[in-house]
């Protein structure tokens, strides 16, 4: 297991036996709800960037300290003092902090737990699969304090629609975890108490399949949310291909075909 430590951000990344590896990263700030300031920021790109190193990267567990909050959103007090020029530094700083999650090219899971607000359900939408706690509360309430809803907002239209996202950044009201989860903001919401099983169950399930394959899928997915139809079937076609440029499938597919099945199983 290897482990570092950057401000208040932890990075730990463990072998999952002869699978791969998982790495957790945790925002641990919790006496101010894991808020996102320049320092965690920097970190947290930091730690995403290097992890793009590991070849036997296999999933990322992304979560906040403590039950209170995942993140609740970015630092009023230093954007307080903002003007024209650090304004763009600063979210310019936190957009790419989201862009390296989404190019990380292993999945992404959430684990949220407490408040998601503002920069914190942004990083929550650059991943690809999210997870909750039933007492988890969603929002971009930026406008409240004088702001738009910026950077990865960009992604809730698709995510949930273009008029439920609309209510979230104009109105800066809140989602539970069951409103959340109703209009596809997250994809399963638990009691506190199985979140982490929750977690564990989809890494287990990633851990199973092919790396190659879940790799290639994952880039497909981002491919999908922005090319027209017919291009976007093209490469998967191309994604198809390269994936018998390893033994991956013939290896997947002849453990499958030799295993004890019932005349029910399919693929």
């Amino acid at each position: 297991m290897a482990s570092s430590t950057e401000s208040q951000l932890h990075l730990t990344i463990d072998e999952a036996d002869a699978r791969g590896l998982v790495a957790r990263i945790t925002i641990d700030h919790p006496s101010h709800l894991n808020i996102l300031n320049t320092s965690l920021i920097l970190a947290l790109t930091s730690a995403l960037n290097r992890l793009r190193e590991y070849e036997r990267l296999r999933v990322v567990i992304l979560t906040g300290a403590g039950d209170r909050a995942f993140i609740g959103g970015a630092d009023i007090k230093e954007m307080a003092g903002l003007d024209v020029s650090s304004a763009h530094e600063f979210i310019s700083r936190l957009h790419l902090a989201c862009a390296a999650l989404r190019a990380l090219p292993v999945p992404v899971i959430a684990r949220v737990s407490g408040y998601c607000l503002g920069a914190g359900l942004e990083v929550a939408a650059s991943c690809d699969l999210r997870v909750a706690a039933e007492h988890s509360i969603f929002g971009m309430p930026e406008v409240k304090v004088g702001i738009p809803s910026v950077i990865e907002a960009a992604l809730l239209p698709r995510l949930i629609g273009l008029g439920k996202a609309a209510e979230l950044v104009l109105t800066g009201t809140t989602l539970s975890a069951a409103e959340a989860v109703r209009c596809g903001l997250v994809q399963c919401v638990v009691p506190h108490a199985e979140l982490d099983h929750a977690v564990e169950r989809w890494t287990h399930a990633i851990l199973q399949a092919g790396p190659t394959a879940v790799r290639l899928q994952k880039a497909l997915l981002r491919e999908w949310a922005c090319l027209p139809l017919d291009e976007a079937i093209e490469r998967g076609i191309a994604s198809f291909t390269e994936a018998y440029r390893t033994a991956e499938p013939r290896e997947l597919m002849t453990k499958f075909l030799q295993r004890d099945r019932h005349p029910a199983d399919e693929l």
